[in-house]
Parts: structure tokens; C-alpha cells; sequence
């Protein structure tokens, strides 16, 4: 079974990505689970066309551990996506890396992840300073990680972070990093390159690179992947292109984290 974790900062667009891609590995004959480990619980949400699903976290407060079934949490989204979503607390609650913790201890209570689904990938948020969002790195659940990133020095920060994450893991023999993916925002002719010497820095390849186009917001407004909205539209191609990539990805690395200077350096070079 391939597990896989795609992680960055918020609104980056690991969801959009993460639901496309599975879409992609859906129709090449994969059985595909995604899971959303974000608080948010809207990593689904096109998958379902802009239904949010029942969470684990809501679920087990409203019936406790023993009142939650398979049934309960695991839904099936377009093109035949298995999903789930971990949820987070109540606002000014708890822990949101908890919620994850708490999800991946339903899973193994209900069997929930069974032989024949051969694909899962994780949704995850980049803030891996609370040590719940690192949990599918840690507790060697995802094994190949992705990092999305766009030439904004809060998204690089973010992606360097991770690398940080990954890179105190891999000793362990854990989930190691397949890649970087370009998700532009700045719309400059010099943002890929940037994504691009970052990847090289941390020692890492830039697998995927996403232009600004609005193909994104179309397909968003209409609630809807890409891949259902447009399947002709040329981000539909790169998206499959980017599937390919992840169902046989590259040599895994242990990245090499910048220090901060060494990621001013970075971002002043093309700012």
C-alpha cells in the first residue's frame, strides 16, 4: 500500500492538488483513500461538490468511541474517492493536531483501512510545529512527502519547516521527501525558478509546477476538481502528468533544510 502525505502552509493549495490527483489515480484503475488532516475539514469538499463531510473529531464528540462506525466516517466522493476527514476542535478549544492523533486511533479501532485499498493520501497542514500535524511522518504512516510550496517567502518558510520535520524523522527510517510541488501565486516570470533552486537547496526534486490560471477558481466556484469541471483544460494534462509521478515517484531524499539566512538569500535573489 502506497501512503502518501502532501503538506504545506494553509491556502497554498495542497487540497486542490491532493483531490486531483487522486481523481487522476482513481481513473488509472487505483483504489484511492484520501484523508484530510486539516481542522478546516474542507479537503473533500470538491470531491463531494461542496458537500462538508462528517468529521471524526464531530463524531466522537457527539457519540463517543463506542458509537462511531466505518460507515460513519468513511464516504465516497467523485470518480469513487474514498475519504475522510480528521476535523479539528471547537474555536479557542483544544489541540487541532490532536484531531488527527484521535482520527488515526479510530482508523486502526474500526479496520477501516483495508487490503484493497492500495493508495492513501493525506491532506495535511504545514504547520508542523504542534507535533499532531507531523503524526503521519512520525508514526510512519506516510511513507513518500510532498510539499507544496509557491514562491512567497511564508510558503517557502513553511515548506523549509517541513523539510526540517522530515529530516529529523528520516533517521528513524520514516517517510522521506519525493518531492517539491509549484503551486504559483505571484504571477512573475521568475516565481518557478525560485520553487525551483529551493528544491535544489534542500536537495529535492520539483516534480510539479502549477501556473496561475483561473481554471482553479472556475472549477471552485462550481464546486468541483478540475479534473471533473475540465478534464481537457491543459492543467487537467498536468495533473496527470503530476498522478504519474506520485504512483512511481522518484529516489526518496532526506532533505538538507536552509537556515534562515540561507532562505533570506534565496528569496532576495529573485525579489
Amino acid at each position: 500500500m502506497k501512503q502518501i502525505a502532501i503538506y504545506g502552509k494553509g491556502g497554498i493549495g495542497k487540497s486542490t492538488i491532493t483531490t486531483n490527483v487522486s481523481v487522476c489515480m482513481v481513473a488509472s484503475g487505483r483504489k484511492v483513500l484520501q484523508i484530510g488532516c486539516d481542522p478546516k475539514h474542507d479537503s473533500t469538499q470538491m470531491l463531494h461538490h461542496g458537500d462538508l463531510q462528517p468529521t471524526v473529531l464531530d463524531l466522537l464528540r457527539a457519540n463517543g468511541p463506542a458509537g462511531i462506525t466505518r460507515e460513519d466516517i468513511l464516504k465516497t466522493g467523485y470518480g469513487g474517492v474514498l475519504t475522510i476527514e480528521a476535523g479539528g476542535p471547537e474555536p479557542g478549544i483544544g489541540c487541532a493536531g490532536r484531531g488527527i492523533i484521535s482520527m488515526f486511533e479510530i482508523l486502526e479501532k474500526l479496520d477501516v483501512i483495508t487490503d484493497d485499498i492500495d493508495t492513501i493520501l493525506y491532506d495535511v497542514l504545514g504547520d508542523v510545529v504542534c507535533g499532531g500535524f507531523a503524526v503521519p511522518i512520525r508514526k510512519n504512516y506516510a511513507r513518500e512527502i510532498y510539499i507544496v510550496t509557491s514562491g512567497e517567502f511564508m510558503s517557502l518558510y513553511a515548506a523549509n519547516n517541513i523539510c526540517k520535520c522530515i529530516a529529523r524523522f528520516a533517521s528513524r527510517g520514516n517517510g522521506t521527501l519525493a518531492g517539491i510541488i509549484g503551486n504559483a501565486r505571484l504571477n512573475k516570470d521568475w516565481e518557478r525558478d525560485l520553487i525551483q533552486e529551493f528544491a535544489d537547496s534542500v536537495g529535492a526534486r520539483l516534480v510539479g509546477y502549477f501556473p496561475r490560471e483561473e481554471i482553479f477558481h472556475d472549477a471552485e466556484v462550481n464546486q468541483r476538481t478540475v479534473m471533473e469541471y475540465q478534464p481537457d483544460h491543459a492543467v487537467a494534462k498536468m495533473f496527470a502528468d503530476l498522478a504519474g509521478v506520485v504512483a512511481d515517484p522518484p529516489p526518496l531524499v532526506c532533505p538538507t533544510p536552509l537556515d534562515q539566512h540561507g532562505l533570506d538569500r534565496l528569496v532576495k535573489r529573485h525579489g
